[in-house]
């Protein structure tokens, strides 16, 4: 008998049967020679009780078995074949019956290190209990209703899986032996995480369960100097504080941000050369402005006002995040700010005043090393001009960040020719350093040699992580993408023409993984304007596309973020977003948190005491969870008080404080240039990259590329 953790058997397919009492569930492994089985109790109404045999079964010996089950129950209707599933999504469970999510259909995607990367075709929810033991509840409004909430996340749009490979991790995490050993669900990015619990529970293994990725995968193959290799562009999604544009913003008390998206880039050659076949990856980082932060919608306006909420307690929640930051990536962490320098109604100037102000206050608490640094870039501004030269400044800009972080690179060796596979699965595989020599001992079927990894991020946001962003992360890609070529011998420079043929390709699939992750935040397709620019599109038809999606995202915004919101923590098993004002009748809510219960988990659905009980019986239920807050209100470290021009005052009323240039609000002396210092190397190619952008002189109080010396923070 073999044993059943997923080292030695993946469940890649399985059969769904039901009898009257039962549903069997026959698993075959990947080599097809192997089958097992696990049952579900169909006489529990609100329990999940789920039993696997232990045996591993041929195909004779599973065909017995089922003819067996068959006889046996052929007095209440016999063995009925239900679907054919290729992955469990998990369980879950809304006031009593469990309902099972199943992947009925899947497409190939692409393939990682030779393991095949899947999307979902047809997914399909079984409700687990029989009728004859389902009570009301089963079939009331509210049970209907969360049926519709969750069949709302769409598992057919941007989900992706595979059995063999972690897509949930980058190709550096994947060959870090390190880290080879957590738990793949632990991971940020398995998006149905929660709906496996219960099954991971029961069984002590997760071979009938896929881990679901929500993002963007796209594959593609590309040619330089008559030399083949594939791009693979990856977006991972975090399920930590995930969910809609205004509903998710800013950070939560964790230090979880909203729209946290992992961007890894990958690059290998299309088949061996001989015996040896380069990969090389890059990844990087896209969230929300990590304070907090709100903007309420509204059908009267389209431009709502930055709420700043007083609650920063000296950045906690902002350092948590930049913490966590460096325990995925390490240092240097970079932070690429796309915000607005010049606003006429402060929005983003606020947000970009408390974000340099909280950066201000973890740098004076970190070693010169492990100090974040720091860029502003207003692209609206810069914007303004032709997208050829956005681009070329972006791209030069990005390689600093990518000559700090560097890229990873390693070498996969066959041990022998006859190996079948264009490239190999993880298992069995020696990974050595290069340093090490990793002499074949023949007990794996190929040797990873790592040249060189990376260690930090560029993180970029602008103000909704949108449409900048991505503009921004192209130019970092196309950067990556020269050295990585010139890394495999592909290309004699690191530096890729904008005009090239092969740019034009890299920006649209940066242009689709764009609109994907802006559809899923925000409701429409990116604005796009710089990239159709550059494909020499008329400018009204750019402009009309452009209001378009505007009205498009609008609508979404008001009219179906919150119902898209609560679907989403319906199936992460979160508490479902609220209006800043609720009133709840007592005797018919208080208590139904209580009532939605997690897959076997010893907590509900929605945890937490966020409703608080009324004050009197015969009260309606008054819930405050946003409070007004009519005036900007930030934080002020006494060591390092605010800075504004000799035009304006301390005291200025509110307004005042409004109309302030606040990206502009910082001078140099407000750091001691005697206790940070920054890296001559980095200065001298930031002030060479302003001398080669001379133009942009219309900057008078921080010229193009200034240095800033606290912790490497400079204006562009």
């Amino acid at each position: 008998m073999e044993s059943s953790n997923s080292s030695t058997f993946d469940v890649q397919k399985f059969w769904l049967y039901q009898t009257f009492a039962r549903y069997y569930v026959v698993g075959r492994g990947r080599k097809r020679t192997l089958w097992k089985v696990f049952s579900i109790d169909r006489m529990e109404p609100s329990d999940l009780n789920i039993f696997e045999d232990q045996s591993t079964y041929t195909a004779e010996e599973c065909s017995d078995l089922l003819k067996r089950i068959h006889q046996g129950n052929r007095s209440m209707g016999g063995l009925k074949l239900i679907a054919i599933g290729y992955g469990i999504v998990g369980f879950i469970q809304f006031l009593e019956p469990y309902y099972m999510l199943i992947i009925t259909e899947r497409k190939k995607i692409g393939t990682m290190l030779g393991a095949k990367v899947y999307g979902v075709s047809k997914s399909m929810m079984v409700i687990i209990p029989n009728p004859i033991v389902r009570s009301k509840k089963a079939y009331c409004n509210t049970e209907k209703r969360y049926q519709k909430l969750l069949t709302s996340v769409d598992l057919t749009k941007d989900f992706f899986f595979s059995y063999s490979y972690n897509v949930m991790r980058s190709l550096q995490d994947n060959l870090n032996k390190n880290k080879t050993d957590q738990s793949i669900y632990k991971s940020m990015f398995v998006w149905n995480e929660y709906l496996t619990r219960g099954i991971r529970k029961q069984l002590k293994n997760n071979i009938w369960t896929v881990a679901l990725v929500y993002g963007f995968f796209k594959q593609i193959k590309l040619s330089v100097s008559d030399r083949d290799f594939d791009l693979t562009l990856i977006a991972r999604r975090s399920r930590h504080y995930a969910g809609t544009r205004f509903l998710r913003r800013g950070v939560n008390e964790k230090g979880k941000v909203a729209n946290d998206v992992e961007t890894e880039q990958v690059v290998s050659e299309s088949t061996f050369q001989g015996q040896t076949l380069q990969i090389s990856s890059i990844v990087q980082n896209r969230g929300s402005i990590p304070v907090f932060w709100s903007q309420e919608t509204s059908l009267l306006k389209i431009f709502n006002p930055v709420v700043i909420l007083p609650k920063q307690e000296d950045y906690k929640a902002t350092k948590l995040h930049f913490k966590n930051l460096a325990d995925r990536y390490g240092n240097p962490i970079i932070i690429l700010d796309l915000t607005k320098t010049r606003e006429k109604k402060p929005r983003e100037t606020l947000l970009h005043a408390e974000y340099v102000n909280a950066i201000g206050c973890i740098n004076a608490e970190r070693s010169e090393e492990n100090r974040l640094k720091f860029l502003q870039w207003d692209l609206k501004q810069h914007s303004r001009r032709d997208a050829t030269t956005v681009l070329s400044k972006l791209q030069r800009l990005t390689k600093l960040a990518l000559d700090l972080n560097g890229i990873f690179h390693c070498q996969v060796t066959r041990n022998s020719p006859s190996e079948g596979s264009a490239r190999p699965y993880l298992e069995g595989v020696n990974i050595s350093e290069n340093n090490n020599s990793g002499s074949d001992d023949g007990s794996g079927k190929c040797n990873i040699k790592i040249k060189s990894v990376q260690n930090g991020v560029l993180r970029t946001n602008c103000f909704d992580c949108l449409d900048r962003t991505n503009i921004a992360q192209y130019a970092y890609g196309i950067a990556a993408l020269g050295h990585q070529l010139q890394t495999f011998g592909y290309l004699e420079s690191p530096d890729i023409d904008l005009d090239d043929t092969l740019a034009r390709h890299v920006m649209d699939i940066y242009e689709i993984m764009g609109d994907k992750l802006a559809l899923q935040y925000g409701g429409s397709p990116a604005h796009n304007k710089i990239f159709s620019e550059r494909r020499g599109q008329w400018k009204p038809a750019i402009e009309y596309v452009d209001i378009i999606k505007s009205v498009q995202r609008f609508v979404n915004n008001v009219y179906m973020d919150e119902e898209k919101q609560n679907g989403i923590d319906l199936f992460l098993g979160n508490p479902p977003p609220q209006k800043r004002t609720l009133l709840l009748d007592r005797d018919k809510h208080s208590k139904w948190r209580s009532l939605m219960k997690r897959s076997l988990s010893d907590s509900n659905i929605f945890v937490g005491n966020e409703i608080p009980t009324a004050q009197q019986d015969n009260e309606l239920l008054h819930v405050e969870l946003l409070p007004e807050v009519s005036t900007y209100c930030r934080y002020i470290s006494p060591e390092f008080p605010e800075v504004v021009s000799s035009s304006e005052s301390i005291d200025s009323s509110d307004e005042d404080i409004e109309m302030r240039t606040t990206s502009r609000f910082l001078t140099a002396d407000w750091y001691s240039e005697s206790l940070y210092s920054c890296e001559e190397d980095l200065y001298n190619k930031i002030m060479n990259f302003s001398e080669e952008n001379g133009e942009d002189s219309s900057y008078p109080m921080f010229d193009f590329g200034r240095w800033i010396t606290r912790g490497g923070t400079f204006y562009i």
